[in-house]
């Protein structure tokens, strides 16, 4: 059996999955002061008669880090930069307790400054006498040689044993410095919150008797070890739009394009299968206003949810942002598009009279009846839906994936159906697809399909290759590894280099029957020349395990 646990920001959903057949879904309140609570909860529920040790694999995506970045929470972080020259970062304020100390190394991975010691034992003092006792180092260049990252994390532990140091190569080895930086810093900010999660999880799934491998959703769709994750929180960021896009995927199983909108309580979420595959944010997921390293598919969130609150302001209606609890028709304090739903199509959800009540208190004021008042309602959820699935057309139009797929088909892309996810997605996506002018598709399971794409999401994992042929050295973006190749190395000897070590780091984590789903996402060849003379060639390949679904994932009755 597999477990899927999503926690939205109203509902954690779960389901247990068995050979094509979803045994049981189960939806229960999300309480963001007691995640591991609700996590628990829907858990107990789903195995209620049966035994843990049926379960042989859970994934859970969790709103954890998201809230952390949101509410500003987490350690308080000092950071040590090391830009070297070329790049002026005094004027950029990008965080609080930043320090930028000498020090460089280039692009091949040389070390063309050095650092000064006595200079970051000063900063070092400053650091410990604030009261900070987490510093993120991050240096330029640094995934191609960290020796300078591993010298100021070695100063700064021996003069300060109580500063935990987070090492900028150990977290992302992909290029753009100001991006691995925002990276860094929000790894270590989320740290040890995250490391708290995953041992309480572990913990109490063990008292289960489950014990199984316990995987977490990535925001690219993929999965990761609960351990691989400690060294990794930031990953989880999204997790919940990427569960609704593979919740998407695995209940469509087709080559068609799709807009997914996961309708929740509080939010909505869109996202674009472009052909099959979802799209993916080039300039990674944007953690605390910033571009980072995280790979993230293309996705967008609204303030706009099934139990958004509905007002009205004397220049008209007002729906949202703020949600105040449940809808009126469950008991909630104001009427919501749930309820103007409700009163719409004859009272199928709670109290219908509640409903109708919490929608005359508004319509009363507004001169109108509180039929005439719901279909307002829904009208204008419908028209900013619309509108911001047309913004998101145009943001997507900036995506490599996107372009690409226009050159070779000669034509714009144009969504063949919008797919409807969450418990709000069987009232507005039908009218808002006709309003699209394409099809729409809504499955019996679309209101825990979060969960079930995490129950059902492969494992991914991406590696960089940096080969540098008149060294004769290359890097791995994993780890800092160093080694020798050829001088006569061509790229296509780059590119099974990198397979070699894409499977063997798949072995390493456990997920080595997924090695073979490999695909490259970056060839890059640059010649080295000095006169009339070519010394040599640098190349970068990138490698993943594409997302998709397990193997034991054989799609859902209809």
């Amino acid at each position: 059996m597999l477990v899927g646990i999503d926690v939205g920001g109203t509902f954690t959903d779960g389901v247990l999955y068995k050979e094509g057949e979803i045994l049981k879904a189960v939806k229960g309140p999300t309480r963001d002061d007691a995640l591991q609570a609700s996590i628990l909860s829907v858990l107990d529920d789903l195995l209620a008669g049966r035994e843990g040790k049926e379960v042989r694999r859970v994934v859970l995506s969790t709103t954890l880090v998201t809230n952390l970045l949101a509410t500003g929470g987490g350690e308080k972080v000092a950071m040590i930069l090391i830009p070297g020259p070329g790049l002026n970062l005094e004027g950029l304020q990008l965080f609080p307790g930043a320090y930028i100390i000498k020090g460089a190394t280039d692009f091949r991975g040389r070390i063309i400054e050095p650092i000064d010691p006595e200079e970051v034992k000063g900063v070092g003092r400053e650091i410990a006498a604030s009261g900070v006792e987490k510093v993120a180092v991050i240096g330029k260049f640094s995934q191609r040689n960290s020796s300078q990252e591993e010298q100021v994390a070695e100063i700064l532990q021996t003069e300060h044993p109580r500063l935990e140091v987070v090492r900028g190569f150990e977290v992302s080895g992909q290029l753009n410095f100001l991006r691995r930086a925002v990276t860094t810093y929000y790894t270590a900010v989320t740290g040890e919150a995250w490391a708290g999660f995953a041992a309480s999880i572990k913990g109490a799934l063990a008292q289960r008797g489950i014990n199984c491998p316990i995987d977490i959703l990535k925001a690219d769709g993929g999965t990761m070890p609960l351990e691989v994750s400690l060294a990794h929180p930031c990953e989880t960021v999204f997790s919940g739009p990427a569960a609704s896009v593979m919740g998407a995927v695995g209940l469509t199983r087709d080559k068609r394009t799709s807009v997914v909108v996961d309708m929740g309580g509080t939010t909505t979420d869109l996202a674009l299968i472009l052909e099959g595959r979802p799209l993916y944010a080039s300039r990674g997921a944007v953690l605390g206003g910033h571009y980072s390293n995280v790979r993230s598919f293309a996705v967008c969130s609204l303030a706009l949810g099934g139990d958004s609150v509905l007002r009205w302001t004397g220049e008209g209606l007002k729906i949202g942002p703020e949600r105040l609890g449940p809808a009126a028709c469950f008991g909630g304090p104001a009427a919501t598009p749930t309820d103007a739903v409700n009163l719409l199509e004859g009272g199928k959800l709670g109290e219908p009279a509640l409903s109708r009540q919490a929608l005359e208190k508004i319509a009363g004021p507004a001169g109108m009846t509180a039929e005439e008042l719901a279909q307002r309602a829904v009208q204008q959820v419908l028209d900013q839906l619309k509108a911001a699935i047309g913004e998101m057309f145009k943001s997507w139009e900036q995506e490599p994936a996107y372009k690409i797929w226009e050159l070779i088909n000669k034509r714009k892309v144009k969504a063949d159906r919008v797919v409807g996810i969450g418990a709000a997605a069987g009232a507005f996506v039908p009218p808002l697809a006709k309003l699209l002018a394409c099809q729409d598709f809504v499955h019996h399971y679309s209101p825990v399909a979060n969960a079930l794409g995490a129950a059902v999401s492969r494992p991914t994992l991406s590696l960089l290759v940096h080969a540098d042929t008149q060294q004769k050295t290359y890097y791995l973006s994993e780890g800092g590894i160093r080694g020798r190749c050829r001088a006569d190395l061509q790229l296509e000897d780059v590119k099974e280099l990198a397979r070699e070590e894409l499977v063997k780091l798949a072995k390493e984590r456990g997920i080595g029957p997924y090695a073979d789903r490999y695909e490259y996402f970056l060839e890059e060849q640059f010649n080295m020349i000095r006169g009339w003379s070519t010394l040599g060639k640098l190349f970068t390949v990138g490698i993943q395990i594409a997302p998709g679904v397990v193997d034991d994932f054989k799609g859902v009755q209809p």
